[in-house]
């Protein structure tokens, strides 16, 4: 469809405007969590896979890493296979694990990939245990009470935490012109499958690769003062403070830690985004302003 003038004038100086960031982050890494209202919205899902295209076409190299909190507890329900939560993770038996890695290795990775390949790009879909991509130990939850001299510590199955991720793999896809689609799935020594948190693994993988940007896909305009005002440009330190006086907690603080370690171990900036407005990510690589909460070094 041809454009009018003006409005082809209005595309002309958007594009101008985008250049001096095309220059500077050419050749650089950038790892996306992709989850939540994203991952739900069809118009949504189509704009995040037309971002990774044109990020990849103009020469940086996203990488993706994925959820699915709400496909699995689906098919669980409908597998008539009860959900148990401690501190907010799902507690994964032998059974359970199985029905994760069904969708998240291959439902929701397999639509991702196809999303991006149908909008021009080449993706490639992997969960940790491919390549020995993610190696994981299970995670130990521990709970304390007054009851007790030394924390209790919880079995919740087969959660994970990352121990090391396999760099050569990655690199080896992106030297190849493919956009890698990670689920959060690590394998330990001994074979077995781990559930892991995908913000986490979006942390882990991009201190692992020297990303130059972590960017979390959340279902809020960003990270809040107590007046509800979204915060920006906060150095580690600030965020810091902000933890200790309680500004941020409850669901909000393992994102802001997972964005705070990554800062802390090299990634350059951890930026916390609206994923319910369409092009988020291309809005806070290309755009001054953004639509969230951006943490750096300082």
């Amino acid at each position: 469809m041809a454009l009018d003038r003006e409005t082809a004038m209005q595309v002309a100086a958007v594009l101008s405007k985008g250049l001096p960031y095309i220059q500077r982050f050419t050749g650089k890494t950038v790892v996306i969590k992709y989850g939540g209202n994203a991952m739900e919205n069809e118009e949504l899902k189509s704009s995040f896979a037309r971002d990774m295209v044109l990020m990849k076409l103009v020469g940086i190299n996203p990488i993706v890493v994925h959820g699915g909190g709400p496909q699995i507890g689906e098919l669980l329900e409908r597998l008539n296979i009860s959900s148990h939560f401690v501190n907010g993770m799902r507690v994964t038996d032998s059974q359970t694990m199985d029905v994760v890695e069904m969708v998240l290795g291959g439902q929701v990775n397999k639509q991702i990939v196809s999303l991006i390949n149908q909008q021009g790009g080449t993706a490639v879909g992997l969960t940790g245990k491919d390549g020995n991509l993610i190696r994981a130990r299970k995670l130990e939850v521990k709970s304390r009470t007054d009851e007790l001299d030394r924390p209790e510590i919880i079995d919740i199955g087969h959660v994970g935490e990352v121990t090391s991720v396999n760099v050569e793999v990655i690199d080896m896809l992106t030297r190849s012109n493919v956009i890698p689609v990670i689920a959060p799935i690590g394998v330990g020594d001994d074979g077995a499958s781990y559930n892991i948190n995908a913000d986490l693994v979006a942390g882990k993988v991009a201190e692992a690769v020297n990303a130059e940007k972590l960017i979390l896909l959340t279902n809020v305009s960003g990270l809040k003062s107590k007046d509800g005002e979204v915060l920006t440009g906060l150095t580690a330190q600030q965020v810091n403070d902000l933890i200790d006086d309680g500004t941020i907690h409850g669901g909000m603080l393992p994102k802001i830690r997972c964005a705070l370690n990554a800062v802390e171990n090299g990634v350059q900036t951890s930026h916390i985004i609206d994923g319910r407005v369409a092009h988020a990510t291309l809005l806070e690589i290309f755009t001054d302003e953004g639509v969230g909460t951006l943490i750096s070094r300082g």
